[in-house]
């Protein structure tokens, strides 16, 4: 069951300002951990996209009762609906390019090239005559 001292609309404005700052760190992030934050975000089961798939079925199915009661217009549950469809299709989409970014994620670094410490040289100074 819901929490009743909770706020969902303060709730829903925090999860929206964390999700922004993951975005401004995944820009940031180094490529294996970018693949990594991305294969999380996109995982169907326990990731953000497919949370926020079923909030906005959830809504959906609000949206078409409410709407049948005739408070709010057709149309408004007919664009949530098509919303939560297409993050449905996207999701499927995208689940199949999980794999990739999970074994990016999972590579091992390659090690840092040693590179030849300099040999010092003579110095050679010209003059102009």
């Amino acid at each position: 069951m819901t929490d009743p001292s909770l706020d969902p609309v303060p709730f829903a404005r925090a999860i929206a300002a964390q999700i922004g700052q993951l975005s401004q760190y995944l820009a940031q992030a180094p490529p294996r951990e970018a693949a990594h934050i991305l294969a999380t975000v996109l995982d169907r089961d326990v990731g953000i996209l497919g949370h926020v798939t079923h909030l906005m079925e959830t809504g959906s199915r609000f949206a078409k009762h409410t709407s049948e009661l005739g408070i709010l217009p057709p149309e408004v549950w007919l664009a949530v609906g098509r919303a939560a469809n297409e993050l449905h299709s996207v999701g499927g989409d995208l689940d199949e390019h999980t794999d990739v970014l999970d074994a990016l994620a999972s590579t091992v670094a390659p090690a840092p090239s040693t590179t030849p410490k300099p040999v010092p040289s003579a110095m050679v100074v010209r003059r102009r005559r």
